[in-house]
């Protein structure tokens, strides 16, 4: 069976700066097929950096891309879409925006020095995600004794046909078939003489060479600022009013394109097309826009900079605004936030900060301390960015200025790192 084309994707005409390569989606799909060679499902890997390497920021980036970018009519049709995960990524809150039957999650084993503890300890995050509706794909890893506490919550298993003996195949498809209800999925195919072997024993999905190998799908992507990204993130978290969200989104066309590519995608789950800003912000709620919105800004890259780069201004913002707390009104706890989250603002976007700035329209408080280091909020950016570098010595002398003791800031910055570690909404 030969591999499938790569379908065109309609998009707004690139931009120059489009064409580069942090500008490209690029997705691989290899189907997994029935007994009949039929197309079952897609499982996907990221492919759109140098690096495979696998990680919870990628699997975050494959379903984003996907689902937003690609268009999942053009990438998957109808069919499902096998992701694999890692148990850090399993409890983001990015699944949140993810249509439960669209998606089957493919669960990996733990390393090898992984305790019986360790095992069980994992055990309440598949549960949860098993009520939420997912369904979830295990290796044949499951059918150890260690993973037994798993086996029950097993949609698919996947039997690599490179990790056992043919003669060991009968056993461990009977063992799979006696003490689970998963289908199994015959992996790694790759020759009539195993797809026959599996056959006999039952096995009615298939995955690998034999069928067919990884197709790529590419993309340019249509970013926004991310200095527009961090206003959307800051309006949610002020819970904004859906007219004041909806004039954000109106003066960025990137921003509004991608929330309504995303919204209307297959994997949202929705059986009518949304065409309006109003309604596209009512059908997600706030949460899950914030959801959305984290995610764009951490998956992600301007002039360069590293998705990193924008979760470290949002634990910025975020310290900076407990800090404020002891010290301050609320409202202006609200641009020490802005101060925060926007002080990286040049690093993001590869400009000097007067001319990162210059688009926005910031009190000028905020400005003073963004440009200038001055004003109110000078010391707490101070604090702030001591609290980053380790730096003792400025640390003691601006916690000192603004009266706070060690404890206050130390448990703030803690606050602000689990506040943003899963970017939940508040």
């Amino acid at each position: 069976m030969s591999s499938m084309s790569e379908p065109s994707v309609p998009a707004p005409s690139p931009t120059p700066e489009d064409n580069s390569a942090d500008n490209l989606a690029v997705i691989a799909r290899q189907a997994i097929v029935d007994e009949h060679r039929a197309v079952f499902g897609y499982e996907l890997f990221d492919r759109s950096t140098a690096s495979y390497a696998h990680s919870a920021d990628s699997d975050a980036a494959l379903l984003f891309n996907a689902l937003s970018y690609i268009g999942t009519e053009s990438l998957v049709g109808q069919k499902l879409v096998f992701i694999n995960c890692t148990h850090e990524s399993l409890s983001g809150g990015h699944l949140e925006l993810i249509h439960p039957e669209k998606v089957v999650l493919e669960v990996p084993a733990l390393p090898s020095e992984a305790t019986a503890q360790d095992i069980q300890a994992q055990l309440p995050v598949l549960e949860q995600l098993r009520r939420q509706d997912f369904r979830l794909a295990f290796s044949e890893q499951v059918l150890c004794p260690a993973y037994l506490s798993w086996l029950a919550l097993a949609s698919f298993i996947k039997l690599d046909m490179t990790t056992f003996a043919v003669e060991q195949a009968p056993a461990l498809v009977r063992f799979a078939q006696e003490h689970s209800s998963a289908r199994l999925v015959a992996e790694k195919v790759e020759s009539a003489e195993q797809y026959q072997l599996m056959s006999s024993l039952g096995v009615r999905l298939f995955q690998g060479y034999w069928f067919a190998k990884p197709a790529l799908v590419k993309a340019h992507t249509i970013r926004p600022s991310q200095a527009t990204v961090i206003q959307l993130i800051n309006l949610v978290r002020k819970q904004a009013t859906t007219a004041e969200i909806e004039e954000l989104l109106k003066k960025d066309p990137t921003l509004s394109f991608n929330l309504l590519r995303f919204i209307n995608s297959s994997g949202f789950g929705l059986s009518c097309e949304i065409t309006s800003f109003r309604h596209a912000v009512m059908i997600l709620g706030l949460r899950k826009l914030f959801r959305w919105a984290a995610l764009l800004l951490t998956t992600s890259r301007a002039g360069g900079s590293s998705p990193a780069v924008g979760t470290m201004a949002v634990v910025r913002g975020r310290l900076m605004e407990l800090l404020a707390a002891e010290l301050m009104p609320p409202e202006e706890c609200d641009n020490a936030f802005v101060v925060g989250v926007f002080s990286l603002l040049d690093t993001m976007l590869g400009l000097p900060m007067d001319k990162a700035l210059e688009s926005l329209a910031l009190p000028q408080p905020v400005v003073d301390a963004l440009q200038h280091n001055t004003g109110p909020f000078a010391p707490f950016l101070a604090l702030t960015k001591a609290c980053e570098s380790g730096d003792e010595v400025a640390f003691a002398l601006n916690a000192e200025e603004l009266h706070l003791s060690n404890r206050q800031v130390n448990w703030a910055h803690l606050q602000a790192l689990t506040w943003a570690e899963g970017l939940d909404a508040p």
